[in-house]
């Protein structure tokens, strides 16, 4: 075995089972892009960031998600259609396979942390195919010193192999590519996806069972930042809802962008060390923190150019609607160090409503926060997942049930409760439609969403008149500084008013549908959170 970079004194290749081969530990930046545009697997743009294709797979494919189920799991995790059991002889069968793949080849060694809170930091090894997968790895997780890399012990390993294909039939896989957690053997196989949201999402998945289940952390799908007075903001959302444009606040200090932590002593951590923000229509007017960012070390993914030229063209889609860029977290200015803050004030709860019903904010009470939180309604945004190619209606348990291994309640009591004791107010906020649904409204203006929060978050919609929402029972607020009074009720801005009403009616059906697997463990306060009916509709 040959080996370069910096790596723990006490381990070789041989201790995760590749006897033979090129292995890089720890490489530089700058080392892995050389090696990427020497490979032919990279363009470097005008920017000086790395761009790269990842092939097939442009977003994550649920449907290919798997854990194995044992001693370990088989009570604790919620199986359904995204904790996908498989057998842990297969498992076994596969990792395996996946080592003898890697064996006599050239492959890249990184050990990085997760949890910047030092009481819950996870130890994880990860091996990649590619080089500029390892530079994502680089990016997003959190970097050890010199001196933490010689000692370094892990506890996970990732193996990530875009290049291996599994046989359905012989592995037990759905297709050929695949992502599978261990809990026991604590090992992730990645194979036959160039993405690298995999790698992310599976370490997060990991942390959302690890945390809530044996340490009383609550795990979240979530941005935070916190502002001059030390009061932290809370913003849950799906991919594309706008979580990381929206904690992007030149005002405010980022925690993070994705992924968060809620201790018991009101401690909110970041789970990573970078950003891995979408691009697409990105420019520098709209986010500045971010277009910024995209420079030498910044790795972007499936991105168009300029005709004739190695410029990138944010506005192009052709590839994926889900053009991606990730970066350190010190590459936007204003972040706090290390990733995490205290007393949690606010938290928002950001969706995309394609059908254009919901105002673009509203105050909600604890029951109907829990709810909601339940819930996890948003539209899927094109390209965020394989096959999604216009924003659809989905309903996504906290706010990522794809990365949710245990109970929706398990996660929404630990929520509730933080909320109550910390005095947490929430508030939802609608980044989707106005003026009618997808195809008919147009987009919520990204400005007047920042204008709503900004005004959120400084106390400015304290003391200004409200109305409640007539079927969902929303507090929605008569005035908002900076926002056009027009906007905020969003029955006003359809022309047609009865359409509204029956999409609204549409809308709170699907909700009260959705919540029909819940209902047994939710309580009164819940309950009465639900969205009413009209009666005569």
């Amino acid at each position: 075995m040959l080996e370069s970079g910096t790596k723990s004194r006490s381990v070789g290749t041989d201790s995760f089972g590749i006897p033979k081969g090129k292995a890089h530990w720890n490489v530089s930046p700058g080392a892995l892009a050389e090696q990427a545009l020497k490979l032919g697997q990279a363009k470097k743009t005008t920017s000086g960031a790395l761009a790269i294709d990842t092939g097939e797979f442009t977003g994550r494919s649920p449907k290919d998600k798997f854990t194995v189920k044992d001693a370990l799991t088989q009570d604790a995790v919620w199986w359904n259609q995204f904790n996908i059991p498989f057998s842990p002889d297969k498992f076994a069968q596969l990792h395996q396979k996946m080592l003898q793949y890697l064996e006599g080849k050239e492959f890249y060694v990184r050990d990085v942390y997760a949890c910047a809170d030092p009481r819950y930091r996870l130890r994880v090894r990860v091996v990649n195919e590619y080089a500029w997968s390892n530079l994502f790895v680089y990016n997003m997780f959190i970097r050890p010193t010199e001196q933490e890399l010689g000692n370094f012990e892990p506890e996970w390993l990732v193996l990530n192999a875009p290049g291996f294909h599994a046989d359905p039939a012989v592995d037990g896989t759905r297709q050929h590519n695949f992502s599978i957690i261990d809990f026991s053997r604590k090992v992730i196989l990645i194979g036959g996806s160039g993405y690298t949201g995999e790698i992310k999402k599976g370490i997060f998945t990991v942390l959302n069972f690890i945390l809530p289940h044996q340490q009383n952390v609550l795990a979240m799908h979530c941005s935070a930042n916190v502002g001059a007075a030390g009061d932290t903001a809370i913003f849950f959302g799906l991919s594309g809802t706008g979580k990381t444009t929206l904690s992007a606040d030149p005002n405010r200090k980022l925690i993070g962008d994705d992924e968060h932590g809620w201790t018991p002593d009101n401690v909110i951590f970041n789970f990573e060390g970078g950003c891995y923000a979408k691009t697409i229509d990105l420019t520098e007017e709209k986010e500045p923190d971010i277009y910024r960012a995209i420079r030498p070390g910044a790795l972007l993914e499936n991105v168009g150019y300029k005709t004739g030229t190695d410029e990138v063209d944010f506005a192009d889609g052709t590839r994926t609607e889900n053009t991606r860029v990730s970066y350190p977290i010190d590459y936007i200015c204003n972040t706090v160090q290390p990733s995490l803050s205290k007393n949690p004030k606010n938290i928002f709860f950001l969706t995309c409503d394609a059908y254009g019903v919901l105002p673009p904010i509203a105050r909600l009470t604890p029951g109907q926060a829990a709810f909601h939180f339940i819930s996890g309604y948003t539209a899927k945004v094109a390209g965020t997942e394989a096959d999604v190619t216009e924003p659809t209606m989905t309903f996504s348990a906290c706010f990522g049930a794809p990365f949710m291994p245990l109970h929706p309640a398990k996660y929404a009591t630990m929520l509730s409760n933080k909320m109550q004791e910390a005095g947490v107010r929430v508030w939802m906020v609608n980044t989707g439609w106005t003026g009618g649904p997808y195809g008919t409204g147009t987009r919520m203006s990204l400005k007047y969403t920042r204008a709503l929060i900004t005004a959120a978050l400084e106390g400015k919609l304290d003391n200004v008149e409200y109305e409640n929402h007539e079927i969902f029972g929303l507090a929605v607020p008569l005035a908002c500084p900076g926002v056009p009074d027009g906007l905020l009720n969003p029955r006003d801005t359809w022309d047609d008013k009865d359409a509204y009403d029956h999409k609204a009616q549409y809308l709170a059906e699907a909700f009260l549908k959705n919540f029909e697997k819940f209902a047994a463990l939710a309580n009164a306060e819940i309950l009465a959170g639900a969205p009413k009916l009209k009666a005569d509709a």
